[in-house]
């Protein structure tokens, strides 16, 4: 494949921060990212640290820093401790319930094409999507969940940038076959209903 055919994978995430973070632009962010997740997975999972005891644990140490700060500022004549303005903005707010109405509406969406539509192969797909996670639930708990998502998120996006030719010849052949499995799946599904409505009308 040439440069032209080639998906900016920085662009498609968005050209941001988080695509800095992700594809290690932004080295700093990502290497933070990766210790910090990994510290947590180690504390909660192999340690044994309770997870309300630690929120309460580090609030209380950033209640104290702050108090004793504030205290020793006073006594010594320097600045505060330089905290924003701890409140969250109207627009924030604005743009989470905009976000959260486009994926409840794309919820409200599927339900309505698979009770009213009737539609067999989005349920199936539905069903086998819920029917993956709770395989991978039983495997690995939440935590373990996330963790192993940041670790993807901060290894595939890099490695498909990298060799993106490559992996695009090797799933071109993997959906051309995928898609030929599902055209016989689907075939033979929509020969049998045909079938079971006339044994039902002789039934009736």
């Amino acid at each position: 494949m040439g440069d032209s055919k080639r998906i900016s994978v920085h662009r498609l995430l968005g050209e941001g921060l988080v695509a800095d973070v992700v594809l290690w632009k932004n080295w700093r962010g990502a290497v933070a990212l990766l210790v910090s997740s990994t510290t947590l997975w180690y504390l909660f999972e192999r340690a044994g640290y309770n997870f309300l005891s630690f929120v309460a644990n580090v609030v209380l140490l950033l209640v104290l820093i702050l108090f004793f700060w504030a205290k020793a500022a006073n006594l010594l004549n320097r600045p505060l401790p330089p905290l924003p303005d701890l409140e969250i903005s109207e627009e924030t707010i604005a743009r989470v319930a905009d976000a959260l109405q486009i994926w409840m509406n794309r919820v409200l969406s599927v339900a309505h094409d698979i009770a009213i539509e009737r539609n067999l192969f989005l349920c199936l797909q539905v069903v086998g999507g819920l029917w993956v996670i709770s395989f991978l639930g039983s495997l690995f708990n939440f935590l373990t969940l996330i963790y192993i998502g940041v670790l993807l998120s901060l290894s595939l996006p890099v490695l498909y940038d990298k060799y993106q030719d490559q992996i695009d010849d090797r799933l071109c052949v993997v959906h051309g076959i995928i898609h030929k499995q599902h055209q016989k799946i689907r075939s033979i599904v929509l020969s049998k209903i045909p079938k079971l409505s006339s044994k039902e009308k002789k039934v009736q």
